[in-house]
């Protein structure tokens, strides 16, 4: 026997479904490579235009696969990863589209649009993200809707009441989903990882190569937040400690991987003390910072010899860490041998005009090794420019920088720096991290974004052990003269400028209380959901029995809307039904078949009831006879009805 052919859909159903796909489709696409996302909806335009008339051919479909497997490989490589896997769902939906014929392909075409919004939350877990991944759901749940109504070949109701329908079946669902997200109990460490992203977020490495940053501190974007607890540090204090880079090859500075194995070394901190907690955003990496210095490493991350932390794991996720600092008054005072030897490593045969300078200086300078980097930084002072527009060095290019260019960013002056210091025999070492950041006026919080990443230096002098040299702010001011505000500038109007970074704080703000209430949720925060209550901490036993509570008062409001979505539409016929159910309860049902008025005169044989009687003529005149009844009061008489007492009719 012939399988039957499903209806074909009728254009406006197909406008329909096109458009919730392109919903399904837009969060995905803001996650990935705007080149690649661009190509892909272009793709998916066109062939939405081009199938509208005929199925494409295979060779064709072939074709655009192949295509669109070469864009991803072009932006992506052959390195498989989140973002990935997500570019090649969005490649196949936007082709899915050129089968669209039938209702059948409409559902097949909605339901694998569906997983487009949720994979989105493999790369993003915003509240941007989750709005649009809400607004397809509804959309796609609408529209199959439609798809059924047109194969029932019903009528189609009005748009609110289709609306009205769909916001019926989340409100079956959705009390469950909210106690299985707050209640369901969740394990302090998930059974499996998330795969690493193919192209990564812009964040610290464990290397710093020239070129490298340009990226980091081309982001605006958020790479954490700070609530301080207590006093908040200056600005000359706000120095965000991460990787410390102490090999050089020549061209690349790498973490001495050694440092994160060992121990800190004894520190004597200061009187001020610094308590406070950081939001991290997710980089796929392992490297925090923390102000200088970290007193120790908070739970799930490690703290190095070089006084870096590193977390356990890749932060793949939003991650929260409490955190106490203080600055140092004596940090290392002694180096060991090896220590030496690491802080004044250099490659043979590098930047020689460097190193005849520094050797230059130690002959006039003696033993002062604090004299050599009180010149230093006056040579800076006086000659050196700040710009982002700089060319990749060469073989020399410390040499290049010092002595031709004399003008860079962050990252020329600190590697700069550390190897004239190095040349000059005083132990040195490149830091990397943040430095500043800006107070949200609506959460009282700091904001420190990726373009803050900086690199100074930290030289080891006799008697005070390791102090931190910031040369790029040694510069004059009047020679900045490009940097990250000027060309990130919007320029014109001051008024429209400072309204425009209001309305940013004001969305980090949400952003922050997103993170707070959702991103941040973790086992540990579950555990101490019910502390307002007297309950210190739930333990698993006690979180299943509470799940399982709401989860049947869940079940329970849902049976109650399917029970109430089989009432009568009508609420006169309503309301004479249920006062026939009281009825019923007496063994007085009213046949199926028996008309109003006959079962009133029947019922009230067994038992006298003159309002019955009145009622029952009553909803006969309004409900057949088309009679200017008093509706209203009809209703009413009818609710308060009862066999016992009766009511005035």
């Amino acid at each position: 026997m012939a399988e039957p052919t499903s209806p074909l859909l009728s254009p406006s159903a197909r406008h329909w479904t096109l458009a919730s796909a392109a919903l399904g489709l837009v969060p995905l696409l803001l996650q990935l490579p705007d080149l690649l996302a661009a190509i892909i909806a272009l793709v998916a335009v066109l062939i939405a235009l081009v199938s509208r008339q005929r199925v494409l051919p295979a060779p064709l479909r072939l074709l655009l696969v192949l295509g669109m497997l070469a864009a991803i490989y072009w932006q992506m490589g052959a390195r498989p990863g989140r973002d990935t896997g997500c570019a090649l769902l969005a490649a196949m939906l936007a082709l899915k589209s050129s089968e669209l014929r039938s209702l059948r392909d409409a559902r097949s075409l909605l339901g694998f649009a569906l997983f487009s919004p949720f994979a989105a939350f493999l790369l993003d877990q915003g509240p941007s993200t989750m709005a649009l991944a809400v607004l397809a759901a509804l959309t796609a749940l609408l529209t199959l809707q439609r798809l059924a109504q047109a194969e029932g070949q019903a009528p189609t109701p009005p748009l609110g009441g289709q609306i009205r329908g769909v916001g019926r079946l989340i409100a079956l669902g959705l009390p469950l989903a909210l106690a299985g997200f707050w209640l369901f109990p969740r394990l302090s460490e998930p059974l499996w990882g998330i795969p690493e992203r193919a192209v990564g977020k812009p964040g610290l490495s464990d290397q710093m190569e020239p070129g490298q940053w340009l990226d980091l501190m081309a982001d605006d974007s958020p790479a954490l937040r700070v609530q301080f607890f207590g006093p908040v540090p200056t600005p000359q204090q706000r120095y965000w400690r991460g990787p410390v880079m102490t090999y050089f090859d020549g061209r690349v500075w790498e973490q001495d991987r050694s440092a994160l194995g060992r121990a800190p070394p004894e520190v004597t901190h200061g009187a001020t003390r610094w308590d406070y907690q950081i939001d991290y955003e997710p980089t796929d990496r392992r490297q925090l910072v923390a102000l200088d210095l970290p007193m120790q490493a908070p739970p799930g991350s490690e703290l190095g010899a070089d006084h870096s932390l590193r977390s356990q794991a890749s932060l793949t996720a939003l991650t929260r860490w409490r955190l106490q600092s203080a600055p140092a008054t004596g940090y290392v005072e002694d180096l060991s041998p090896y220590q030496r030897r690491r802080a004044l490593q250099l490659p043979q045969g590098f930047n020689p005009r460097t190193a005849t300078l520094a050797h230059q200086w130690r002959s006039e300078a003696g033993n002062d090794d604090e004299a050599i980097v009180r010149r230093a930084m006056a040579w800076i002072r006086a000659r050196f420019a700040y710009t982002l527009s700089t060319p990749l060095p060469g073989r020399d290019g410390v040499d290049e920088f010092l002595f031709d260019q004399q003008a860079g960013f962050c990252q020329h002056f600190s590697s700069a720096f550390v190897v004239l210091m190095r040349n000059a025999g005083i132990p040195a070492r490149v830091v990397t991290g943040f430095a500043g950041g800006t107070r949200n006026r609506y959460g009282d919080y700091w904001v420190v974004r990726r373009m803050d990443a900086h690199a100074w230096a930290e030289v080891w002098l006799p008697g005070r052990g390791w102090v931190r040299v910031d040369p790029t702010a040694a510069v004059a001011p009047e020679r900045i003269y490009d940097t990250l505000e000027d060309r990130l500038q919007v320029g014109g109007d001051a008024t429209l400028e400072s309204r425009w970074a209001q309305l940013g704080q004001a969305s980090d703000w949400l952003r922050r209380g997103w993170n707070d209430l959702v991103l941040s949720f973790n086992a540990t925060r579950q555990q101490q959901l019910l502390r307002p209550f007297g309950v210190d901490k739930l333990e698993p036993a006690q979180l299943i029995g509470v799940f399982t509570l709401f989860a049947l008062v869940a079940l329970g409001w849902m049976a109650w809307l399917l029970a109430r979505g089989e009432r009568e539409r009508d609420p006169l016929l309503r309301a004479w039904h249920r006062m026939g159910q009281r009825y019923a309860r007496l063994g007085l049902a009213r046949d199926h078949a028996e008309p109003a008025g006959h079962w009133a005169r029947r019922v009230h044989q067994q038992r006298p009831d003159p309002a019955l009687l009145s009622l029952s003529s009553r909803f006969v005149l309004a409900r057949y006879a088309g009679a200017d009844v008093d509706l209203t009061s009809l209703l009413r008489d009818l609710r308060r009805h009862r066999p016992s007492s009766g009511a005035s009719p």
